[in-house]
């Protein structure tokens, strides 16, 4: 009997062990964030571009040891981006307020990041201060294969930042990425909204015309737009929608809509949070496990060691500098980050 016994347990626990790797679904993991990484200069003065205080003579006292314990800073941070749910962390990131591409490469070559060899796409834009927005990303999952820089006219003529578009495959997947830097508030929210709206609409304008084409295309638009996710640039003029249920086909779905709604931001000012960090999807990523990657969830990376502790700005992100004085921080945003899945088959 006991024979017997030893035997139907042993066939009680393969059945059991089936059964449960049946039902045990393995995914592969993809992340994409953005990361406003606030005066990412040189320490060299530019002829063509406002950037003196960001030099060792400059107001600011902008030194090669300041630039380098910038980038070791934002290294930290860049590193850490959704390792939770992947080893390899953001395997594209947007990037605002970078000077040129040689910051870009240095910081792709910090000991944190060497080993994912971020590539880098870049267009020097014509903002007066000379800051642009970039691609980093991660040729293991990503390959570019075409990219622009969209120009934004204002109607006050003055030069603004570019809209970066990069086309290339993620797998066998085509992806279109918009990478923003929206005008910003000075002056008014109201009186400097039309510049926003302008670029919005040079991201709807490239964005139709894809679509058009192929209305199952996956789009990523993401960005520092100066603006929150229900303000009439991204909702009327882009057309996105917080909820999945609403989004058509074709359309875009902004999941920051109820981190904004739950008084949860990005960014901090006059003791207000702010959300104008978002990255905003196509209808696509939430489709079925056969489209390849959908939508997961969306994250805020806002861990206690990158917030002001003391000081004016306590509770903010912890900033570069305080005035002209170097603080020794990360940057003004936090940056934000989404997961994808795909079914292994």
């Amino acid at each position: 009997m006991t024979l017997y016994r030893n035997i139907f347990a042993a066939l009680a626990l393969i059945l059991l062990f089936s059964s449960a790797q049946a039902q045990k679904q393995d995914y592969k993991v993809l992340s994409i964030g953005f990361y406003n990484v606030e005066n990412l200069f040189d320490t060299i003065n530019q002829p063509d571009v406002n950037d003196e205080e960001f030099t060792p003579e400059g107001s600011r006292n902008y030194t090669a040891a300041v630039f380098n314990d910038k980038l070791s800073k934002l290294s930290d941070v860049i590193s850490m981006l959704a390792i939770d749910y992947t080893p390899d962390g953001v395997a594209i990131l947007g990037v605002a307020e970078v000077e040129n591409r040689s910051v870009l490469e240095a910081l792709s070559a910090t000991p944190k990041l060497k080993s994912r060899n971020y590539q880098v796409v870049h267009y020097d834009a014509p903002d007066q201060r000379g800051i642009d927005v970039a691609l980093l990303y991660n040729p293991k999952y990503f390959k570019e294969t075409y990219s622009e820089a969209l120009y934004v006219e204002l109607a006050e003529k003055y030069p603004t930042r570019d809209v970066l578009y990069v086309e290339g495959m993620l797998g066998t997947e085509k992806l279109h990425i918009f990478v923003n830097h929206w005008p910003s508030r000075r002056g008014g929210e109201e009186a400097s909204a039309p510049g926003r709206a302008a670029a919005a609409a040079v991201n709807k304008h490239k964005i139709d015309s894809i679509t058009t084409i192929n209305p199952k295309a996956k789009i990523v638009v993401m960005g520092d737009l100066n603006d929150e996710p229900t303000s009439p640039s991204v909702t009327k003029v882009l057309g996105a929608v917080g909820s999945p249920e609403k989004v058509k086909p074709g359309g875009l779905f902004n999941p920051w809509v109820d981190y904004y709604k739950k008084g949860i931001g990005t960014l901090a000012y006059q003791d207000a949070w702010g959300l104008f960090d978002q990255i905003i999807l196509s209808s696509e990523w939430l489709s079925n496990p056969q489209a390849g990657y959908r939508f997961y969830k969306a994250s805020i990376f806002n861990k206690e060691f990158m917030v002001q502790k003391t000081g004016r700005y306590k509770g903010y992100p912890m900033r570069t500098y305080d005035g002209n004085r170097y603080n020794g921080g990360y940057s003004d945003h936090f940056p934000t980050y989404i997961i994808f899945v795909k079914p292994v088959e």
